[in-house]
């Protein structure tokens, strides 16, 4: 995770050079999205996480002027790092079922490469968040939104390809998909067993195995 920039690219492609303040706020926000994976964002207290980066807090207010820019900063960050991880990796793969298939291998390395020791940063905060009306539940949201959009586009994709039963129930697919990546995160997490991701994986394989369209179907 540490290899991953949170900082912009300029208009030739290339990453602007960093100063000492946004070095230092990358390396809390890293550390932060980390302990909020473990404690929660409510948990996640300014004194630990300023000790864990080895400043005061009164180091930590020079950088975020409240608990809630705090969160949505880790947010982000978590978004950015989501972003490289899944999505950019889904978005460069063909349509359909190859789609859903690259998204589902990525997201599974990005759990088993524990880049959050928490597992998913999103599926722990939003567990947190539920209930908690906000600014950071809506950034959340928006994310979560677009993963399910994501799970969404792949099987319309391959409904478009002929891969899979054109009056498959989209939605019911798509719930079954997360029911089965959401088992494999929580508990690996527990457990630490490589098995749940395994599990994960061949569940997701079994939901399309449903939907596939056979070769009688495809010769009417």
């Amino acid at each position: 995770m540490s290899n991953i920039s949170l900082s912009k690219t300029n208009s030739e492609g290339k990453e602007p050079r960093r100063s000492k303040g946004q070095a230092s706020r990358e390396a809390i926000l890293l550390t932060a999205t980390k302990l909020a994976t473990m404690k929660g964002l409510s948990g996640l207290s300014l004194g630990e996480l300023a000790a864990e980066v080895g400043m005061s807090k009164s180091g930590l207010y020079a950088h975020f002027k409240d608990k809630e820019e705090l969160e949505l900063a880790i947010i982000e960050t978590a978004a950015v790092i989501f972003d490289h991880d899944v999505f950019q990796p889904a978005a460069r793969a063909r349509g359909g079922t190859e789609r859903l298939r690259t998204t589902v291998d990525f997201y599974l390395s990005h759990l088993e490469r524990r880049v959050f020791p928490g597992g998913c940063f999103f599926a722990a905060v939003a567990a947190e968040l539920d209930t908690r009306p906000g600014r950071a539940r809506d950034r959340v949201l928006e994310m979560l939104d677009r993963w399910f959009s994501l799970l969404r586009q792949c099987i319309l994709e391959a409904q478009e390809l002929g891969e899979i039963d054109p009056k498959a129930d989209v939605a019911q697919a798509v719930f079954e998909l997360e029911a089965m990546l959401l088992a494999a995160n929580s508990l690996f997490v527990m457990t630490n067993d490589l098995i749940y991701l395994a599990q994960g994986c061949r569940g997701v394989e079994n939901v399309l195995a449903r939907l596939t369209v056979s070769t009688e179907s495809k010769k009417e």
